[in-house]
């Protein structure tokens, strides 16, 4: 295992690990993500949304051919960098929580598509 093979499986961990945090403590999300949960329906939509799919994800990722699931993600995280980007202009969120998921989506993205 090379150093770029260690690099992506901390991508697909870090990926798991945020949709379990999402899905087991979606009341504790706010810090992270910025997002409240408000009643039920809330809570639902973020264990469903950021948990589910983001373990979804990382394990279409692991279980799947490398050559494509690993550069499916990267892309994901990029488009998710770039209207990241936009948004914050757009809805005046130049915050450094926002900075942080940036630096992330795009380290992952570039490692997942290498």
């Amino acid at each position: 295992m090379n150093l770029l093979d260690i690099l992506q499986l901390i991508a697909l961990l870090g990926t798991l690990l945020t949709g379990i945090f999402s899905l087991i403590w979606p009341a504790n999300i706010e810090g992270f993500t910025g997002l409240r949960p408000v009643g039920g329906r809330g809570i639902t939509e973020i264990r469903s949304i950021l948990g589910g799919v983001f373990i979804g994800l990382a394990l279409a990722a692991f279980f799947l051919d490398h050559a494509v699931s690993y550069p499916t993600l990267g892309i994901t995280y990029l488009v998710i960098a770039v209207v990241r980007t936009v948004s914050m202009f757009l809805d005046d969120s130049l915050v450094s929580s926002n900075y942080i998921s940036i630096a992330a989506e795009v380290i992952f993205g570039v490692l997942l598509i290498l």
